[in-house]
């Protein structure tokens, strides 16, 4: 397992101007680090602090440490109260941790239904349930101005010190496995909130229902790919795709361990129907929000058992690339040859809502 290491920089330019114009969507990873920089860590028991491509904190209790996660749920609105349990799920498996209290703040709009909110509520409840959660508080408002549902999570969990994997933990010359395939959130979100364009754009009606199903098969919960992971080889580092799809998340894996990558994009799974949906809304697979896919960085000779004992809990895996020296840069391998890695500056489902 990885362990804790001092951060190190990274010559991995993306956008980060102060003048840059926003758009909806994660905030670019240029800005992103460049705020971060300026975070103060006055207590000496914060482990691992805010960092870009981290997915959670780590807070030293002694004998374990305590994992902190926050994150939204903000474009779908179909199944929002299971989305944010899992999603924040992911994020603390990804460490190694075992996920235990949730908070969750929700907002809703005006006019929302009692009825649609107890939905939400039997949502939470269901997801928890499943992954042993406990629901231990938050906050409830109809507030302004919103025109859906918007719920954030706040997850805990406990990790013993020995078993902690960071994003930061690749190291130039590891493998990097990918899980499932691309991407099992984005076309499940795509399919649920926008079948009628999907419809009227030529895809067939079979393929937005199966799509719909991803949610559950292949699912986008990691919590058994990374358990397993774990249980089978020395990963040295683990990450959850989600905004900006597996291309940001490779990138994210990089700026953190302050490596370089080569990836090869023909060997990156994409389902079919995830194909279908993207090029029927002329969007790129790569830049669409991944969650349901793991990223885990392991050593070469160890890829071969790693993808042998997923597959004995029936989830496939890819070998798609290794990371390398820092100076080697980020570089993909495409059918038409070597070029850089392409960068998505916000979300693909972003781009789609929004445009």
């Amino acid at each position: 397992m990885n362990r804790l290491r001092s951060s190190r920089s990274t010559a991995i330019r993306t956008p980060g101007g102060r003048n840059l114009k926003l758009k909806a969507g994660k905030l670019p990873l240029g800005v992103l680090s460049r705020l971060l920089s300026k975070v103060e860590l006055s207590d000496p028991r914060v482990a691992l602090g805010p960092k870009a491509g981290e997915d959670a904190a780590l807070i030293d209790f002694g004998d374990r440490y305590l994992v902190a996660k926050t994150d939204p749920i903000t474009f779908a609105t179909d199944l929002i109260g299971w989305y944010v349990v899992q999603i924040n799920a992911n994020d603390l498996a990804v460490m190694g941790a075992a996920p235990r209290w949730l908070m969750v703040t929700l907002l809703l709009p005006e006019g929302v239904s009692a009825a649609a909110v107890e939905r939400i509520f039997d949502q939470i409840g269901a997801a928890c349930k499943e992954l042993g959660v406990t629901l231990v508080g938050g906050h409830t408002e109809v507030t302004y101005g919103l025109p859906r549902p918007i719920a954030v999570g706040a997850m805990l969990g406990e990790a013993a010190k020995d078993q902690v994997v960071t994003t930061s933990g690749a190291r130039p010359g590891d493998a990097i496995v990918l899980t499932k395939g691309v991407a099992i959130e984005g076309a499940a979100v795509l399919a649920r909130e926008d079948p009628e364009t999907l419809l009227a754009r030529g895809v067939r009606n079979e393929d937005v229902e199966r799509a719909k199903g991803f949610l559950f098969s292949p699912g986008i919960s990691v919590l058994r790919d990374a358990n397993t992971a774990r249980g089978a080889v020395d990963v040295h580092a683990m990450h959850d795709p989600t905004e900006g799809g597996v291309a940001t998340g490779l990138l994210e894996m990089a700026e953190a361990a302050g490596v370089g990558l080569l990836v090869d994009l023909t060997a990156v799974p994409v389902l079919p129907e995830c194909r279908r949906l993207c090029e029927a809304l002329d969007l790129d697979p790569m830049g669409l929000i991944a969650s349901g896919s793991l990223l885990a960085a392991v050593p070469p000779g160890d890829v071969p058992v790693l993808i042998e004992e997923l597959a004995k809990v029936g989830i496939p895996a890819y070998e798609i690339g290794r990371f390398t020296r820092r100076a080697e840069g980020v570089k993909a391998i495409t059918n038409d040859g070597a070029r850089g890695l392409p960068v998505f500056p916000r979300d693909e489902l972003a781009r789609h809502f929004s445009d």
